[in-house]
């Protein structure tokens, strides 16, 4: 649906690519990476808002690089809707539909009805809540039937009550029609509830694509491990019989052979008071470090002498464990849970 070859934009003293990229019909892409990595850039120049240096933009097989906007096929919301404050919800909506060639009056009806928008029409902008505005800016994009809606991180600027709601309409939105999602975002609760693929920029390239899964928990590279939160990423020596990592041997399912990296989500590890028998190939002892809070989660970083391992636990585990800085505690991991590359 969407391929780009070989683009580079320059801005200021920013450069996005070269890069290449191909975003299937109908998939709900998400688009990630670290604050001015060049997502919004990339959006923009797709939507035909930002002019390439060089390079091929194509939509639904057609070159529309040097198309203006309205000639693209794509719709665009933004992280603050971008609604015209003085238009009531049903002008907003109607805006860009001057520009089709005609329009039926079903359209609007079925569309507004969709989005549950018909008590709305006659309110202005300001007298909208979050997830109104959200839907409202939908249904303008939307109402030229583009093959590909354009989200600019649509829900940073909501509250976390509102974020649930529009998620489910995203998600329904995109399952009862054919069009193709491409969406920023740093929020990976987006990304995993309703992605399908994505990619990840860094400094203006593609880090990594594939289906949302595979971004998640197949990094191919140290900063991509880190990216999704794996935070347990070390460089290892392959052997028969498992990989050494500052000094450890580290058991685990791949046949890799040679140098490399490792990986393991702080919610594979395991941290016990006392020796226990379980299935996992990997046991050390260790002295807890530091206990940080990050959200409703624990982060327990254990020294394990040259080698320090991260471990998530929930809030009753910590207090039914008793953990805090400075005890010696038993850490163990399964083989497959860890990701090698």
């Amino acid at each position: 649906m969407i391929i780009l070859e070989d683009l580079k934009v320059s801005f200021k003293d920013f450069q996005l690519g070269p890069l290449r990229l191909e975003i299937p019909k109908g998939v709900f892409f998400m688009l990630m990476g670290p604050t001015g990595s060049g997502k919004t850039l990339l959006l923009e120049t797709i939507a035909g808002l930002v002019k390439p240096d060089t390079g091929i933009i194509e939509i639904a097989g057609a070159d529309v690089t040097d198309n203006p906007p309205g000639r693209r096929s794509v719709g665009i919301v933004y992280q603050d809707t971008a609604l015209f404050p003085h238009l009531s919800v049903r002008h907003n909506i109607m805006y860009g539909v001057r520009y089709l060639p005609s329009r039926s009056e079903y359209d609007f009806d079925k569309l507004v009805n969709f989005l549950d928008l018909e008590r709305l029409l006659d309110r202005l902008p300001g007298k909208l809540s979050g997830g109104e505005k959200q839907r409202t800016a939908l249904a303008r994009a939307l109402i030229t039937s583009p093959g590909v809606i354009l989200l600019d991180e649509p829900l940073s600027s909501l509250d976390q009550m509102f974020k649930g709601g529009i998620r489910s309409e995203l998600r329904r939105i995109h399952s009862e029609t054919s069009t193709t999602f491409l969406m920023t975002t740093h929020d990976f609760t987006d990304a995993l509830s309703m992605g399908t693929h994505g990619a990840v920029i860094r400094d203006g390239k593609i880090e990594q694509t594939g289906t949302i899964d595979e971004i998640f928990y197949s990094p191919k590279t140290p900063f991509m491990a880190s990216f999704v939160g794996m935070k347990n990423v070390f460089p290892a020596e392959f052997r028969e019989g498992g990989a050494i990592v500052e000094g450890l041997l580290v058991r685990h399912t791949s046949n890799k052979r040679g140098h490399g990296f490792l990986a393991v989500p702080p919610e594979s590890i395991v941290v016990s008071r006392e020796i226990t028998v379980t299935s996992e190939r990997n046991h050390f002892t260790g002295t807890i470090t530091s206990v940080e809070r990050t959200g409703s989660i624990f982060s327990i970083s254990v020294d394990c002498g040259h080698l320090s391992i991260i471990s998530s636990v929930t809030r009753n585990a910590l207090s039914e464990l008793n953990l805090t800085k400075g005890q010696d505690v038993y850490i163990s991991f399964k083989a497959s849970a860890i990701h090698v590359f």
